[in-house]
Formats: C-alpha cells, sequence, structure tokens
C-alpha cells in the first residue's frame, strides 16, 4: 500500500498564499516554529535553491579552472547549502520586517507571518539575528578571503528590500545580492576572486532580472495602486522583449565565464560539456519564454518555480565535465 503524506492541520488557517499546500511546514513542522519557518520560507523553498545555485556554480567552475580538488570542496559545497538555506531565510526576514507595512496592502503577501499577526517585529528580529549568527559560524570556516567577501555581501542584503522604493530596477539590486555566492564559493575553493567568477556573477544577475521580473508580474497590479516600482512594472507590455535580452546576458555572459576557466588548462572535451551548460540553460529560459503570460498569475508562479531546473543545468554540465 502506497503511503500518502498527512493531511495539511485544519485548524491552522495561517498558511500563506503562495506556498503549495503539501508543504512540509505546514504538513509536519511543529505548530509553534511554523510561523518562524513562514517567515524563512522555509514553505516556499524555490529562493534557497536560487540562491544556493550560483554557489555550486561558482565551486565547480573553480574546480574546473584549476583542475584540482579536495575533499575541503565538499565542506564548501555543504556549506554553501546550509548557508545559502540559513541566509535566504535572515534575509526574507528582513525584507518582510522593512516591507510588513506594504505587504498589507498586497493580496499575495498579506498572509506573511508579520502582517497577518503570526510573529511579532521584535520576534521577527530576534529570528533574523539568530540565523545570521549561525550562517557566520559557516563563514568562519572558509578562508580569509571568502570571509571578507561573504561579511561584503551583508551590504546588498540589506539594501534590497528599499530598493523597490527608489528604483524601477529593483530586480537588479536582487541580482547583486542573490548571485554573491558565485564569488564567494570560487573564493573559498581557490583563495582569491577571479575574473571567471566575475562574469559567472553577472551572467547570474541576467538570470535574477529574467526570472524575477516574471515573478514581480504577479503584484504588478497591486504594487501600481500603492506606489511600488519593479521591472514588471517598468516593461509592462514589453515584458518578453526584455526577457529575451536577459536571456541573450544570461547565456553569453556564462559561456564567456567557462572560456576563461578552462582555455589554459582544460581538456577540449571538458570546454566543450562546460559550455553545454549556458547552452542548455538559454533552451530551458527561451521555453519559459514561449508559455509566458503576464496576465496569469498561476502561470507566472509556475514558471518562476521552474528556475530550479534552469539553474541545475549548467550545474549538472559542469559536474560531467569535471570527469573527463
Amino acid at each position: 500500500m502506497q503511503d500518502h503524506p498527512p493531511a495539511p492541520d485544519a485548524n491552522d488557517t495561517m498558511r500563506v498564499a503562495d506556498a503549495r499546500v503539501d508543504n512540509w511546514v505546514d504538513l509536519y513542522a511543529p505548530s509553534f516554529l511554523r510561523p518562524y519557518l513562514r517567515l524563512s520560507r522555509a514553505d516556499r523553498p524555490i529562493g534557497t535553491w536560487l540562491l544556493l545555485l550560483p554557489s555550486w556554480w561558482g565551486l565547480a567552475l573553480a574546480m574546473l579552472y584549476d583542475q584540482q580538488a579536495s575533499w575541503f570542496d565538499l565542506w564548501i559545497f555543504i556549506g554553501c547549502g546550509l548557508g545559502a538555506w540559513l541566509m535566504r531565510g535572515a534575509g526574507c526576514t528582513w525584507n518582510d520586517i522593512t516591507d510588513r507595512d506594504i505587504d498589507a496592502q498586497v493580496a499575495r503577501t498579506r498572509s506573511r507571518p508579520i502582517p497577518s499577526g503570526q510573529v511579532s517585529v521584535t520576534g521577527a528580529v530576534i529570528w533574523m539575528v539568530a540565523q545570521a549568527l549561525i550562517s557566520l559560524f559557516i563563514l568562519l570556516s572558509f578562508n580569509h578571503a571568502a570571509i571578507s567577501l561573504g561579511v561584503l555581501a551583508l551590504l546588498p542584503v540589506a539594501v534590497y528590500p528599499f530598493a523597490k522604493r527608489f528604483t524601477w530596477w529593483p530586480q537588479l539590486f536582487l541580482g547583486i545580492a542573490f548571485n554573491w555566492g558565485a564569488l564567494l564559493a570560487w573564493t573559498a575553493h581557490t583563495g582569491s576572486l577571479g575574473a571567471p567568477a566575475v562574469v559567472l556573477y553577472f551572467a547570474g544577475i541576467g538570470w535574477t532580472l529574467f526570472y524575477d521580473t516574471i515573478y514581480a508580474h504577479q503584484d504588478a497590479e497591486d504594487d501600481a495602486l500603492i506606489g511600488v516600482k519593479s521591472t514588471a512594472r517598468l516593461f509592462g507590455e514589453s515584458t518578453s522583449q526584455w526577457l529575451r535580452r536577459f536571456l541573450m546576458a544570461t547565456v553569453g555572459l556564462m559561456g564567456l565565464a567557462v572560456i576563461f576557466a578552462l582555455r589554459d588548462q582544460a581538456s577540449f572535451l571538458a570546454m566543450v560539456l562546460a559550455l553545454g551548460g549556458p547552452w542548455g540553460m538559454g533552451w530551458h529560459m527561451a521555453w519559459q519564454l514561449r508559455g509566458l503570460d503576464i496576465n496569469n498569475n498561476k502561470k507566472l508562479l509556475q514558471l518562476f518555480r521552474s528556475n530550479r531546473d534552469t539553474g541545475m543545468i549548467p550545474l549538472a554540465f559542469f559536474a560531467i565535465a569535471l570527469l573527463v
């Protein structure tokens, strides 16, 4: 007989609007922890993947660059995973603290823990600090250059929630924050920052502009009413053309990053395989463009969530290239 997950708690009326009904927080987490896990977006894991995958790209590309691997790389891999989960949680908590008044006015976000009254601002601050401190202990296991980069990453994380108030490009600020792991993981492996990592970082920013513009279209009407800016509102009916540009920038820059990293030491076969990463990623982004409907929120959320698979594609190609 096939086992089925338990039904969500019928007495739990505080589920966040855009979380899956069968998410693990609502099914399995202790009731006293659920509001805080929701605050960290643990019930919506796609954001953790989008923060984590550039880190794993950076690590894989660094290993291809110097053709070396050690057991410490396994810790970098695991540490980036743990750090992404924790820092995404801390960043989302900070975002919800700063946006609590705005979230209360938007249909999709008014069910979040702070505007819905599940968590106090004081409780949210304590939760945010706890997550950040655990992340710091992980960061301190890396080399000094990586630690410096990790500390510097706090600046774009702190600024991002305010970007929608002063620029039409808050998605750019999200890209600056979310792709920092590409720089950090490369540096954790090699000991210093290199040009391939910087180019890879900019490729990741192009990808973030692509997927987060899709995501932002869900709130475009509410954002217009309350005066919040976004690339979705800026592009409007021209969104497809802009997304196509972000696609080309992502693929082109990632291809350059691969060439810069592998041109001196890697074999021709490894180069070809690694270049398959941005190629495959581009095809997946093109598939998203073909299904785009900026007036269909259900489709927008589906496409946004599919970007976990988008980001997995270059990682898979880089991993295969490491084996040849």
